[in-house]
């Protein structure tokens, strides 16, 4: 199995894989514009197994508790799978399937499978997370980097979405449990969507992208001046303590989500 990059090319539309760069998507490109802020850190990586921050990198699970590195003191954020190297299971012109194997400092054996398919006006991500032992508790989510302008200029991104609450920050950063009405941007938060996350990224008179999944919880980050981040998520950031999800040897963690284009 390579970690070369995958290219996948479906009408305009050209998606490249990184499987030794965290497997992330590290360019999609619609009639040549690039839609992903570039650089090693960026494009969009698999959170994997767990998303956002752990308060002070520890978990518990039942009467253990794990310590996780803290790789943004004080926290543990976004999961291992971004910063390793996966490998490419099998490729055809419009799909790709790759593999992770979990590992140490992560307590649980397991393997996470992440599916990149591409039609001429839609790229879905799906991702696995399948024990190779007993339950444990993870999560799964991705962290695009759209571009806040599009590569031949034109106007800023907007972003449209109408959650059902906004899960109120800390000043550590972390959920602090209660649910708030929703508050002007800019943001770095989650947010509830119980009927799926819903979420459209316009660039006026240029492109339309709309973010979809079935997952209830959605982190909006624009705080930054050269790209806003959409992140689909299977939980709340400190969910591995808050709103754990387990994956069993008969129920694995499975998650997608759909981003779907059109021009304006």
């Amino acid at each position: 199995m390579s970690t070369e990059d995958v290219t996948l090319t479906a009408g305009d539309a050209e998606v490249t894989v990184q499987p030794g760069n965290g497997c992330r998507i590290g360019s999609l490109r619609i009639g040549g514009v690039e839609l992903l802020r570039q650089g090693k850190k960026y494009g969009c990586f698999p959170m994997v197994p767990w998303c956002g921050r752990i308060g002070d990198g520890r978990f518990r699970d039942g009467a253990d508790v794990h310590q996780m590195p803290l790789n943004s003191p004080p926290h543990a954020i976004h999961g291992f799978a971004r910063d390793a190297e996966w490998r490419t299971a099998r490729t055809s012109k419009t799909e790709a399937v790759f593999t992770y194997d979990l590992a140490d400092p992560w307590p649980y054996p397991g393997r996470v499978t992440q599916i990149v398919e591409l039609t001429e006006d839609a790229l879905t991500l799906r991702m696995g997370i399948e024990t190779r032992g007993g339950s444990f508790p993870a999560q799964a989510g991705w962290h695009p980097w759209f571009n806040r302008v599009l590569a031949d200029g034109g106007e800023p991104v907007r972003i449209d979405f109408a959650p059902a609450w906004q899960e109120e920050r800390g000043d550590d950063h972390l959920p602090t449990g209660r649910r708030i009405d929703v508050r002007p941007g800019p943001w770095d938060d989650c947010f509830g969507m119980p009927d799926g996350v819903d979420v459209t990224l316009t660039w006026p008179e240029q492109l339309e992208v709309n973010v979809k999944s079935r997952e209830p919880w959605v982190v909006v980050y624009d705080e930054q001046e050269a790209a806003v981040c959409v992140e689909p998520q299977t939980g709340p950031p400190n969910g591995l303590n808050t709103d754990p999800r387990l994956v069993t040897p008969i129920e694995p963690l499975e998650t997608s989500t759909t981003w779907t284009w059109r021009r304006l």
